[in-house]
């Protein structure tokens, strides 16, 4: 008797079934695969540069690039939230608003708006977000990752598109 075994597109249906739902998706988005390491020098290029030592805030706009080690954010716009802490300076957020893209190494990562929680290292992106990362894609209206584990969650009308691997 001849056994039947399931088709990839079965599959792939499944796990489609077990990714899509109406409100959330919990899957793995780690980039680069290894957790990022914070405590990387960052360098900002931009069009422009306002710094409010009254509030906090560092504003780099136009053409802004942010970059920390292999960790890339680009956006029209992006807001850097310091504060002092026992005499040292340190930054708590980084909010890039304008078309967001957010690349390490092959992943990437774009949506409307991004703010990256740098202790807690947490990023959360919004608006028509578009995670790639190989040959998979993920959509949806916002998404939150874990920076250290890879562990994230895309919200409202989630799309992907799995490609599947070729038999060795």
């Amino acid at each position: 008797m001849m056994t039947r075994r399931p088709s990839l597109f079965a599959i792939a249906l499944a796990g489609l079934v077990g990714l899509i739902q109406p409100a959330a998706a919990q899957v793995a988005i780690g980039f680069g695969g290894v957790a990022h390491n914070s405590d990387q020098p960052v360098e900002a290029v931009s069009d422009n540069l306002t710094i409010d030592q009254t509030n906090g805030r560092a504003l780099f706009s136009g053409n802004v690039i942010i970059i920390q080690g292999d960790l890339r954010i680009a956006a029209e716009d992006v807001a850097v939230v310091y504060s002092d802490r026992e005499g040292q300076r340190s930054v708590d957020e980084v909010i890039a608003t304008g078309g967001v893209l957010i690349t390490r190494g092959e992943d990437a990562a774009e949506g409307e708006d991004a703010v990256y929680s740098v202790a807690a290292a947490i990023l959360t992106m919004t608006g028509a977000v578009l995670v790639t990362q190989g040959g998979t894609t993920i959509a949806g209206d916002s998404m939150v990752v874990d920076m250290t584990t890879g562990d994230g969650v895309v919200e409202g009308r989630v799309r992907t598109v799995l490609t599947p691997q070729s038999a060795p």
